[in-house]
């Protein structure tokens, strides 16, 4: 006697692709700074920083869209008139006039230019020197390490802003400039010291090493290997370090050798608001908290993109 073994019929000799075998797709990789994007797209510390920074460099843009009045033209009727009138929102005497009678609201939105125009230019500036710097002594070491450290250390050991003094009393006249040039002088050994420790890390990685085994060049290992993936560490610093450069140049000009009249820059108003600090404080508290502000806002955008690119906090 045979069985007759009874098959379902759902069942099938044909063989079924494995959904976890060799025939599924592979997921697409995702790479540090996607991961870093989707991070900092649900940190409120990015969404605060980035709306104050998006308004800044609006105002920067596009002064007019902000005030109609001038910062330069002054009417002495409006001399040393120490309360500010809200009688217009965004108007030329929405906070007040200064000693020279021009509307304070207008030469703080037209002092953002001077302002932030350093901090931006000085930071990409010392990225491009000081990354420069870390990178070839990071990579090649040796003897070029040693001298490249060793200059790093020296000038990393004059104070910054005493050796910013002291450049700048050199000039007989002191311009937007000649303030980038003092300042990136001496702030590229930061980034110089980050790009280096960066640049020894990924140097030692398995993919480095392997593009050297199949013949790539220097040049192409350089930009292609190493600089994309050291990159992180000197976004970091390079942020957080912008909002320092505006406060410099703010010190700068309150002490009377950044940026001078006719320049129009919060420094120069916080310098030109303290004879008048009793009378009309005003004049120099509402150009200090935008320097605050602004300063605030690149320390918040530092700390949420070091959080972002560090795999460790995450």
């Amino acid at each position: 006697m045979t069985e007759t073994l009874n098959v379902p019929a759902s069942a099938s000799t044909d063989p079924q692709p494995d959904p976890s075998g060799a025939d599924a797709k592979p997921a697409k990789g995702r790479s540090l700074w996607t991961d870093a994007w989707q991070d900092l797209r649900r940190n409120p510390m990015f969404v605060i920083s980035a709306v104050l920074i998006v308004l800044l460099l609006t105002m920067v843009a596009f002064p007019g869209w902000f005030t109609s009045a001038s910062p330069t033209v002054g009417d002495l009727t409006h001399h040393y008139q120490g309360e500010p009138r809200y009688t217009h929102f965004f108007g030329e005497d929405w906070f007040g006039y200064d000693t020279q009678g021009r509307s304070v609201w207008a030469r703080m939105v037209h002092g953002a230019r001077a302002s932030v125009l350093v901090g931006v230019l000085v930071t990409l500036s010392v990225t491009l020197v000081g990354g420069i710097v870390g990178l070839v002594a990071g990579y090649f070491g040796g003897w070029l390490d040693s001298v490249l450290s060793r200059i790093t250390d020296i000038f990393q050991g004059i104070p910054f802003l005493l050796g910013a003094m002291v450049v700048l009393t050199t000039f007989t006249k002191s311009n937007l400039w000649v303030v980038i040039a003092a300042l990136l002088f001496l702030g590229w050994t930061q980034i110089a010291r980050v790009a280096r420790g960066s640049v020894i890390t990924v140097k030692q990685s398995d993919y480095v090493h392997a593009a050297k085994s199949l013949g790539a060049s220097t040049v192409r290992i350089m930009f292609r290997h190493i600089v994309p993936n050291a990159l992180a560490p000197v976004v970091v610093v390079a942020t957080t370090a912008l909002g320092g450069y505006i406060a410099a140049e703010a010190t700068l000009s309150y002490l009377g050798i950044g940026l001078a009249a006719p320049a129009v820059s919060w420094g120069v108003d916080v310098s030109n608001g303290k004879d008048a600090l009793r009378t009309a404080p005003h004049i120099l508290i509402s150009p200090a908290v935008m320097v605050s502000l602004t300063v605030l806002a690149f320390i918040m955008l530092g700390d949420a993109v070091r959080n972002a690119l560090d795999p460790k906090s995450r």
